[in-house]
């Protein structure tokens, strides 16, 4: 189920615009959220929403015309993408880039790309400032509400199990290796068969969380289909709010990672992945706090006490 801020490319512009005043927690959630709409958007509309994370500045100062020769598409396609991204026109979209572009920081050279003459010590600042930008966007396009449904259905006393394949399935372990600790059974697939043949005996009650960057891997949609068919709660930590996964479940995660040089896509998201899954974590700890601890201090001492000497 599709919430909050990714709605509205499904709404009308007067059901749902960004309001160009309101605070941000990060000076990158418009760009952001524009970044995570990429992959779903037509080939016009994407040139444009290319140049409003690239210089979202630049875009704000062009006009419709000038706008249009930059992306080599007609001002209709513009005025169609200011809409489809939630804004009743681009005189709308202008002002909210401009406000953006007003509390972003000012460029630094930490946000280019890492080339064969940095040094040691560059790398590392591009790095921690890559990863610094990919913790704060996922912070701003994490929906609260989205997060306490899964948070409730993973409390509950159903099966959980949870797949992710190659860079994903990491994150899918370090969740079920979380959960495991404080006392919640579940299961981490790796492979679609797995996940496939446990997706089936799933029922109502049952969790099947999804872990992909793209959001369109045939390894958990087919398991993600079949877990929902079953009536199974169904849950996606994606990058991309409007993929096929994140259109088939229940509750959508959106993480935001940025691509680097030598970290594309999927390796490039698992940061961001993995602070959705500790704020999955914690909340799923909190609300089931008694158990928690209990099971936290029962396997700390058990660990303590196997150490030699």
């Amino acid at each position: 189920m599709l919430c909050g801020v990714y709605q509205i490319v499904q709404e009308s512009p007067t059901d749902r615009s960004w309001d160009a005043t309101a605070p941000s927690d990060s000076a990158d959630a418009l760009t952001a959220m524009v970044r995570g709409l990429l992959p779903s958007l037509t080939p016009a509309a994407a040139r444009i929403a290319s140049l409003i994370v690239e210089d979202p500045a630049q875009v704000a100062r062009s006009t419709i015309s000038e706008l249009s020769a930059l992306a080599g598409t007609s001002e209709s396609s513009i005025v169609r993408t200011a809409r489809a991204l939630g804004f009743a026109g681009y005189p709308e979209l202008r002002l909210a880039l401009a406000a953006a572009a007003a509390r972003q920081a000012p460029r630094s050279e930490l946000s280019s790309g890492i080339t064969p003459e940095d040094s040691a010590a560059e790398v590392i600042g591009k790095i921690v400032h890559t990863e610094s930008q990919a913790v704060q966007e996922t912070a701003s396009q994490l929906d609260p509400a989205e997060l306490d449904a899964a948070v409730r259905a993973v409390c509950g006393g159903g099966q959980l199990h949870i797949a992710g394949v190659g860079a994903s399935g990491l994150v899918a372990q370090d969740l079920q290796q979380k959960l495991a600790r404080i006392g919640r059974p579940c299961h981490a697939h790796g492979d679609s068969q797995s996940a496939l043949t446990s997706a089936v005996l799933l029922g109502p009650g049952d969790v099947f969380l999804a872990v992909s960057h793209s959001g369109e891997s045939r390894d958990v949609l087919e398991p993600l289909r079949r877990a929902a068919a079953e009536g199974a709660t169904t849950v996606v930590i994606t990058n991309h709010p409007l993929s096929t996964a994140a259109r088939l479940a229940d509750h959508v995660l959106v993480s935001a990672g940025r691509e680097t040089t030598f970290r594309p896509g999927a390796m490039a998201s698992r940061i961001s992945q993995l602070v959705v899954v500790d704020c999955l974590f914690v909340c799923v700890a909190q609300r089931t706090f008694d158990r928690s601890s209990r099971a936290l201090r029962l396997t700390h001492q058990a660990l303590e006490s196997d150490r030699p000497g």
